[in-house]
């Protein structure tokens, strides 16, 4: 515990620091506060056990001799110590007491005083939303609280010093002004109030400039206003300030300079003629139309110029025409309207603006605009090599030039005031046509571009060489324009078709012997076909011929037969094998071929011939040559009356027949294939026999015309004897 009688000078300065400081012996009993004034500090404590009454002692720290004692019983737990000193530290001891007076428990805090109440030495409002409040200063005080109240509402406001000023108020409006000082011990006591009234609220304008000479102003009415006053003047300074008093809530001041910017000041006062809030306002004069408007067309858009206006922010150039208006926004004293339309008549003004409106648009001036691209463009071919040309008239259009540019870069031009033009044309080309049409303003925009395409030359000194009989190769030097080609052979009500986009075409299944009309066509995707093309006439090879019998005529003699079904035809006959060819030649219908080998097969065809070329082969007719006879025939005898005859075989796999034919009878044997003798038993002798060993064949009789040798049989008793070879036969086949 710290009695306040002990405190150094030095720990009062600590003190002041502090709002509230509290000391407390263990034994669970301390005080609180609950409200500070500059006379007057308001306690309380708990209630506490075995205590019949408290005592409460404040010491003034740095004043001698000023202590305030009191007592109170136990049903008392707060009190107030009044008459106590303004802006002074206390150090208040409270102790519970039992009833035998013996201390139970004390506490002790330091506490300081507010302020002393300051005085009001005056109140005045000069803005319509705040009171000004002067006063003299008051010791220890370190900020002031303000209140301005009005009825049961009030503000209040917390200033460092004096003046000090409250906010937040309402116009005309009569207050109670207190003020209270405020140190870290708490506020003082309210001070004697005195009473204030708010001035005026100022007119809130309405400001507009109607003209480029004028400006207008308007206001609602301001509470407890008896009048107005309104003043103008040029924020530049120049000139005279020009000032209205008016009991109206509008006013409008004339004779102004265009686009120039005015300050305007107004506030209304009241029935004593004291001024309220003034309300200030820069208004600026709508400009001035702009002069010397000049209009020029460039590069399909409208250029637009004039001399600067005084005052003007912006410009707004409309190009009218018709019900189509076009604008264009600037801030400078130019402007390019684009995207006018083509053949139009155009009404363009300029008007300026600021921030206070617009002027008055300028004269219109009339602008004829370039003309459209022609349409309706038609492009043909009115005769051979020559181009035509043709477009609809143009509104605004003057004059027409037309530009043609062919596929290989020339180009030619017409210039003309008609709606056609003629041109030269080459086949084969594709030529790009454009129309223009101008005027004054210059030349139209660039329509559709066009493109016609001529008929594809055609293909000249083209040669037509036979393959075969029924196919000819057509060839030719390709053509300018020509995507395709076709060949065409006609011969009677026969058309034979070939198409390909290559310089050459096989014709084929032609009909033989047959005269021809070939004609080679061009074809374009663009153009189609040039149907002006030269023909030539060419003659087939002869029909094939048709072979209608192969026959034998002898041992190595083919006759053959055929049909004739050409003219001026000569005819081949061709046997061909692995012997060899054999030919023979005829204008006929037959021709015999000779010296065939025997055991050869050959395959006979015949073709023809003529000036227009060679047919294509007839069918094969197959020919085996009847095969070759044996040589060595011999005959040797056998016991029991037989004869062996033997030969040497031409083909070991062929069978032969072996023929004995005498005066006392005809005798004959076949061997097994692959074998070369031929026994025959029981022969009579003394005969002579003509022996002819022949080759057997799957497809006829034996053959006849093999050699013939003659024996002679003699006897010997009743068996064969002698065997005896006689020389060949002279006889006729038998």
């Amino acid at each position: 515990m710290c009695g306040a009688k002990s405190k150094s000078l030095a720990f009062t300065g600590l003190l002041l620091n502090c709002l509230e400081m509290i000391f407390s012996a263990n034994t669970g009993f301390s005080v609180s506060l609950y409200d500070v004034t500059s006379q007057s500090i308001s306690l309380r404590w708990p209630k506490f056990s075995g205590a019949s009454s408290y005592r409460v002692t404040a010491t003034a720290v740095n004043t001698v001799g000023h202590s305030l004692l009191a007592h109170f019983s136990d049903v008392t737990l707060k009190a107030t110590l009044t008459s106590l000193i303004p802006n002074t530290v206390y150090a208040i001891q409270a102790e519970a007491i039992d009833k035998n007076g013996i201390i139970l428990a004390e506490t002790q805090i330091m506490q300081s005083t507010a302020p002393d109440i300051p005085v009001i030495d005056q109140a005045y409002s000069k803005l319509s939303n705040s009171i000004t409040v002067e006063w003299r200063a008051v010791p220890g005080a370190t900020s002031y609280m303000l209140t301005a109240q009005d009825g049961d509402s009030f503000i209040e406001t917390v200033v460092k010093n004096s003046p000090g000023t409250v906010t937040g108020l309402k116009p005309a409006t009569l207050y109670r002004i207190t003020i209270r000082s405020i140190n870290s011990g708490g506020k003082s006591q309210p001070s004697p109030f005195r009473k204030a009234k708010t001035v005026l609220a100022a007119p809130i304008l309405s400001v507009s400039s109607l003209s480029c000479d004028s400006i207008a102003l308007s206001w609602k009415a301001v509470y407890m206003a008896a009048g107005f006053s309104v003043s103008l003047m040029r924020s530049d300074g120049l000139g005279r300030m020009l000032r209205e008093n008016t009991t109206n809530t509008s006013l409008i001041f004339t004779n102004l300079d265009p686009g120039t910017l005015y300050t305007i000041k107004a506030y209304a006062w009241n029935a004593n003629g004291m001024p309220g809030d003034d309300f200030t306002y820069n208004q600026r004069t709508s400009p001035n139309a702009p002069a010397d408007v000049k209009v020029a067309f460039n590069s399909g858009a409208l250029r637009v110029s004039w001399m600067p206006t005084e005052g003007a922010l912006t410009y707004t150039v409309t190009a009218s025409s018709g019900l189509l208006k076009l604008k264009c926004n600037t801030s400078s004293s130019s402007c390019m309207v684009p995207s006018l339309q083509c053949s139009s008549e155009y009404y363009v003004s300029v008007t300026a603006y600021n921030d206070a409106g617009s002027s008055k648009p300028t004269d219109a001036v009339s602008l004829k605009t370039i003309p459209c691209a022609p349409v309706n463009i038609s492009i043909e071919e009115d005769e051979l090599g020559h181009l035509l040309v043709s477009w609809s008239s143009v509104s605004f259009g003057h004059y027409y030039v037309v530009f043609v540019k062919s596929d290989d870069g020339l180009e030619v031009h017409c210039n003309t005031s008609y709606t056609q033009c003629h041109f030269q044309s080459d086949c084969g080309f594709t030529y790009f046509i454009s129309v223009f049409a101008y005027n004054k303003a210059g030349q139209s925009p660039l329509g559709d571009v066009f493109n016609y395409t001529t008929a594809p030359c055609c293909p000249s000194d083209f040669r037509a060489v036979f393959v075969s009989s029924d196919t000819v190769r057509v060839t030719w030097a390709p053509v300018r324009g020509a995507d395709l080609y076709e060949t065409r052979a006609a011969a009677w009500s026969t058309v034979v078709l070939c198409n390909d986009t290559a310089p050459a075409c096989t014709l084929s299944a032609l009909q033989c012997n047959t005269r021809y009309r070939i004609t080679v066509h061009s074809f374009s995707e663009a153009r189609g076909s040039n149907t002006s093309c030269a023909p030539k006439h060419v003659a087939t090879a002869p029909c094939s011929p048709e072979i209608k019998n192969v026959s034998k005529e002898g041992l190595s003699v083919i006759s053959v037969q055929w049909q004739s079904n050409n003219e001026d035809a000569t005819y081949v006959v061709t046997a061909r094998g692995e012997a060899g060819l054999w030919h023979c030649t005829s204008t006929g219908s037959s021709c015999t071929l000779t010296d065939l080998p025997c055991g050869s097969a050959f395959s006979v065809s015949a073709i023809a011939r003529s000036p227009a070329g060679q047919s294509l082969p007839s069918y094969s007719v197959p020919l085996e040559m009847g095969a070759c006879c044996p040589s060595g025939v011999k005959l040797y005898r056998l016991s029991n009356n037989g004869i062996r005859v033997f030969w040497r075989a031409s083909d070991e796999t062929m069978n032969y027949s072996t023929d004995l034919h005498g005066s006392k009878g005809n005798f004959t044997c076949t061997p097994s294939a692959g074998r070369s003798h031929c026994d025959i038993t029981e022969i009579p002798c003394g005969d002579v026999y003509t022996v002819v060993v022949a080759p057997l064949t799957d497809k006829g009789p034996k053959l006849t015309f093999c050699p013939k040798k003659i024996y002679s049989v003699t006897c010997s008793g009743s068996s064969v004897g002698m065997v005896i070879y006689r020389g060949k036969s002279n006889a006729e086949h038998i």
